[in-house]
This record gives structure tokens, sequence and C-alpha cells, in this order.
């Protein structure tokens, strides 16, 4: 399985009503899980299952299945990792609180959990995928957007030395006591008794997919539902079923060639598959 099946499993089965349609089936009440649970079913086809055989097809698709406090949120077995995220407007930027941007994501990150590194046998470095949705207060989902992170975000070195350089910053003020942390710092003993602790933690955010790839992509505004994804033409050529998508006999499936914005020059432009969907 991989986002080819993804992508093919979204138009062939949108749905819209979204912490309705899960809320019926036991599996989510509110709408950051409820989009979690539709991404779990888009990728592994497990959408008309049953419960028992939801979890059998998500045991055979993903080696992992992470929580909310570390990236990513699931991996595909030997396959792309997915970090899912929820906006309530179309102009809402994506909150990251602690973890920068990832383009890729790397079995040596302090950021993930012990057992996302053990998941895979030998794993070293994945394509992450960042899936968002955009729903409504009516906790509908009016718009679904899937793109690589390479193709999203800079180098990890682009945050990192960021990050290094303000945390540098902060262990070299004089007169207070540093503890060995991976946030920006941890000042400890702040009072006479030594008993306060100051932490300084970074949040990140960055501007949604629709906001930075405006240039080739406009939402259809007479439709309830919109559909976006780009796939830069290196990894398109690597995805073995992409044919399976060309096939899909639909009218409102647009696939397009075009042109992206490298993150890490925007003066050089990267060939990829824009590929839409409105209903």
């Amino acid at each position: 399985m991989n986002i080819i099946n993804a992508i093919i499993h979204c138009v062939e089965n949108p749905v819209i009503e979204l912490v309705a349609e899960y809320k019926n089936r036991n599996r989510a009440n509110q709408a950051g899980d409820a989009l979690e649970e539709y991404i779990k079913d888009l990728f592994s086809g497990s959408l008309n299952l049953s419960e028992q055989e939801r979890i059998k097809r998500h045991n055979e698709v993903f080696s992992y299945l992470g929580n909310n406090n570390n990236p990513p949120d699931m991996m595909l077995k030997y396959g792309d990792a997915i970090e899912v995220k929820k906006i309530e407007s179309p102009t809402s930027a994506l909150a990251l609180n602690s973890s920068y941007p990832k383009a890729k994501l790397f079995s040596d990150s302090n950021m993930i959990s012990t057992a996302c590194k053990n998941a895979e046998p030998n794993w070293t470095e994945k394509d992450l995928i960042y899936v968002v949705g955009v729903v409504n207060k009516q906790n509908q989902l009016k718009q679904l957007c899937m793109v690589y992170g390479e193709d999203y975000c800079a180098a990890e070195e682009c945050y990192t030395r960021v990050k290094n350089t303000i945390k540098q910053g902060v262990e070299n003020i004089v007169g207070v006591e540093f503890s060995e942390t991976n946030e920006l710092g941890r000042v400890n003993r702040i009072d006479p008794l030594g008993i306060t602790y100051l932490r300084v933690r970074g949040m990140w955010g960055i501007d949604n997919p629709w906001s930075v790839f405006h240039y080739i992509y406009q939402k259809n505004t007479s439709q309830d539902f919109n559909f976006m994804c780009l796939i830069n033409e290196e990894k398109w050529q690597s995805l073995h079923n992409k044919q399976d998508l060309l096939n899909v006999q639909n009218q409102a499936l647009i696939i397009l060639d075009v042109q992206i914005k490298n993150p890490n020059n925007p003066a050089q432009l990267k060939n990829a598959k824009l590929i839409a969907f409105s209903r």
C-alpha cells in the first residue's frame, strides 16, 4: 500500500461527515481523531471492514501507529511515514509544536519514540507525507491535502541551525543554572529554595499546503469537498502502481504535470504531478 492506494480510496469513498461517520462506528468522537482514523482507512483500504478485519488490515499495512506526543502518526511497512494535521480554516497555519518541519523522517531523530525506531529492522530514512485536513465547526471534512515533506519543507539543517543558535544563546546567559535537555533550555534552581525551574520550548508552525502551493492549485469553490495531492516526479516514477490511478474513470479526477519550487532553493523548479478531485 502507498499514496496511490490512498488517493484512489479517497476518490471512491470521500467521507465528508467525518465525526458522524466514525462516531457511528465507535472509533472517534473528536474531529482530529476521526481525521486520523480516516487516513488510516485510506492508506490501508479498510473503510468498509468490520472492526476485527480493520485491525487485522492495519497490522498488515502499518509497521507503526503513533501517539500524540511524537511524530509520525503512522508508518507504512517498508514504505512512507505519514503525519496527519487538522486545521479549522483553509487559511490557518499548521501548529507543529516542539517538532520542526521535516523533509524526511530519520531513525536517529531524538524526536521519535523508541517504538518507532524499532518498528522495522534496519530502517534509517523514510519519505514523509503530510496529510492536512480542513474540518469545519460542523465536523465536516471540507478539504484534504497530501504532500511530501521534501516538496514542502526545507532540509533538516535549515531548522536545526536556527534551533541550535537559539539554544546556545540561552545557555550562555550568565548567572543561571542550566541542565541538559532536548528543548531550547531548562533553567534550574531559580528561587532561593532551589525548587523552581523554567523550561524554554520552541513552538514551530508552518503555512498550510494550500497557501504554499497557491501558484499551482485553487480549490473548486462550487463543491463541498476538495482533495489535492502533490508528488514530485522522482517519487512518482518510483510508485509501482501509478497506472492504477491513471486508469481511474472519474471526470472529477484531474492529474496534471506541474513545476513546484524547491524548498531549499526557490530559484530551482521541480517537476511534479498535481492530483486534484472535488465533489
